[in-house]
């Protein structure tokens, strides 16, 4: 049984409206946390969840946000500390993914560059927007990936420097912000099931094998994850990487 280890603090959780950012955000809710979520097209998602949160008896808002556009993702943080007066907790989760192989005379360059916007640079606008509202004691949480460790597939190394981009930002920040006492850590999901990435394929047959526990994870074990390291339980865990993965990179 869960108890509320989140009562009344307010998140903002990037790319809240499906997939690991919607059980980020009913965990945190279902924890006591008022939650904020931001949707880029998905606005009848990110309003659906919005009143699924209510009804944990929390405040909950979404706002609608390109994370590519730094000056959007900017406001974001902006509009939910001043909507809500601070930010307690930032779960950087947007993020996009697009493939292709450096000799690929039809790489789409303007998609690589845009996935470097959205990975990346949101990840950096929203962090440094949301840190005036956020007090002495914050959580900062950035989702990345084992592919920012290890891309085991072709096509996916513009994919994988976004993701270990991360893993600098999150011992960089967490050194800034020690003093502040405010925690940065990177989650790095393995293969989940989500729109995106859904279980029951012939793509996701193959992968199982190379999958210790030999199935895909849920988001909902992604958010339990998340949950943790923003809790007081975490309070001495900082610039560290936690993979959530099943075992596929053990």
């Amino acid at each position: 049984m869960t108890y509320k280890r989140l009562q009344n603090k307010i998140a903002l959780i990037t790319g809240g409206s499906r997939g690991i950012g919607a059980a980020i955000a009913k965990r945190f809710a279902h924890e006591g946390c008022h939650v904020a979520i931001s949707y880029t097209e998905s606005k009848e998602k990110a309003l659906f969840l919005v009143k699924e949160l209510e009804k944990e008896g929390v405040k909950a808002l979404a706002v609608q946000a390109n994370q590519a556009n730094p000056l959007q993702a900017a406001n974001l943080a902006k509009k939910v500390g001043e909507h809500f007066g601070k930010i307690d907790i930032l779960v950087n989760n947007a993020g996009i993914y697009v493939g292709g192989s450096i000799d690929d005379a039809n790489l789409d360059i303007d998609g690589v560059a845009r996935q470097l916007a959205v990975n990346v640079g949101g990840v950096f606008a929203t962090t440094r927007a949301a840190l005036p509202f956020m007090k002495d004691g914050g959580r900062i949480v950035i989702i990345g990936s084992i592919n920012g460790e290890r891309m085991t597939a072709s096509g996916g190394a513009d994919y994988a420097a976004t993701k270990a981009a991360l893993v600098g930002y999150t011992h960089g920040w967490a050194r800034d912000l020690g003093p502040r006492n405010v925690t940065v850590n990177l989650v790095q999901p393995g293969p989940i099931d989500t729109d995106m990435n859904p279980d029951h394929t012939e793509f996701a047959e193959m992968v199982k094998k190379s999958v210790a526990l030999g199935r895909y994870g849920k988001p909902e074990e992604i958010a339990s994850a998340v949950a943790f390291l923003v809790s007081e339980e975490a309070s001495y865990i900082t610039g560290a990487t936690l993979t959530v993965d099943g075992g596929f990179l053990a």
